[in-house]
């Protein structure tokens, strides 16, 4: 299954949504965006955040993948290469 990246970013948009400090940074959010740094997502919230990524696309992710999750271009990447992987 290959879900487009505009798809993909629009979906892990809606999943960050519920966690984000910095409503600006949201409205702009990018492959750029950092969850932490941009967003204000706080450690304990990113790992909700990778918990509903694991939940929306049935897959797991791994705690070296999860640690590489630290913003939109990262997070893609791993969530394709474990959808990949099914």
């Amino acid at each position: 299954m290959t879900i487009p990246k505009d798809q993909l970013i629009k979906e892990l948009k809606d999943i960050v949504k519920p966690y984000i400090q910095n409503q600006e940074a949201y409205d702009n959010l990018s492959e750029n965006t950092d969850f932490i740094n941009d967003l204000k997502i706080n450690s304990a919230n990113l790992v909700d955040v990778i918990l509903d990524i694991e939940d929306k696309y049935e897959i797991d992710i791994d705690n070296d993948s999860m640690e590489s999750m630290i913003n939109v271009k990262n997070s893609l990447e791993v969530i394709l290469s474990k959808i990949k992987a099914v």
